[in-house]
């Protein structure tokens, strides 16, 4: 039963960190360094990093975690994922995603191409073991897809405020992990202020998060079942500067054992200035 409890509470963190799909272009770039700590019913159990580069025409987007605490004592773990892509007017287009997790001494390496929302290649190391009852992933579940990074980076469209009911109304994404392909829905909820150790404070939008499996999963298996009746989970969204990106700042998922959160404790963001055109230079 505590491996059931906390292998759901890892997948839902994860599963929330491929939280939410690109929207409208972007009006400009921008960086953030962040820092998030990782807690389940109030006691901290993992620690990790984000950081997100807009430029003019790429993108990149890097995490990485460690379990600590108690938690550590019977599961240690680690992670990392990097995502990286191109700018087109101002739209994010993933060009290829790799992450690494490292649990109770075993590692899952999965590395993946994309080019026009569809998988070209996929590496998995190991790969799924057979199960007479998964879901297959078929080619068709893998396009139209976006990898778990860059869709955690919610874009809005217009010219008012991007910290707004508008950034999280009903919106559903595909998302394909390497290994599962999953829709994940998003919905307004309120707007709340927030404040970080270091760096931003202000304000903040909150949407409701649903989870729905669609391909790679086995359907009899409580972790699944428990997340797709899930109706309390919850992202808190903020901006990064300079962009109509809003990025999480504190994601909420409801477990057997409490609450599982992840919080940013340090979110700086800036804007960056964009790459000088051979025009802009000519007259230096």
């Amino acid at each position: 039963m505590p491996r059931l409890l906390n292998h759901c509470a890892a997948l839902a963190v994860l599963a929330l960190l491929a939280l939410l799909p690109p929207a409208a272009p972007a009006a400009a770039q921008g960086k953030v360094d962040a820092r998030y700590t990782a807690s389940l019913a109030g006691v901290p159990v993992g620690k990790g990093g984000w950081v997100i580069e807009i430029g003019d025409d790429q993108y990149k987007s890097a995490t990485s975690g460690v379990t600590t605490g108690l938690l550590r004592v019977f599961a240690s773990g680690e992670g990392s994922g990097i995502a990286r892509g191109y700018v087109s007017n101002g739209t994010l287009i993933p060009s290829a995603y790799a992450a690494s997790i490292t649990a109770d001494k075993k590692t899952e390496e999965m590395r993946m191409t994309i080019v026009g929302g569809v998988i070209k290649d996929l590496s998995v190391e190991p790969p799924l073991p057979p199960h007479p009852e998964r879901i297959v992933v078929t080619d068709a579940h893998r396009k139209g897809i976006t990898d778990p990074l860059t869709a955690s980076l919610m874009r809005v469209p217009g010219t008012g405020n991007p910290v707004s009911p508008e950034a999280c109304n009903n919106r559903t994404t595909a998302i394909f992990d390497g290994r599962m392909r999953y829709d994940l829905t998003v919905a307004y909820k309120r707007m709340e202020e927030v404040k970080s150790d270091k760096g931003y404070a202000g304000p903040a939008v909150v949407c409701a998060v649903y989870f729905n499996p669609v391909a790679g999963y086995i359907p009899g298996r409580a972790t699944i079942k428990y997340l797709t009746a899930q109706r309390d989970m919850e992202v808190v969204l903020v901006p990064i500067a300079g962009t109509r990106i809003l990025a999480p700042f504190r994601v909420a998922i409801p477990t057997p054992l409490g609450t599982a959160a992840l919080q940013a404790t340090q979110f700086i963001t800036a804007a960056q200035p964009p790459r000088p055109t051979p025009t802009s230079l000519k007259g230096q």
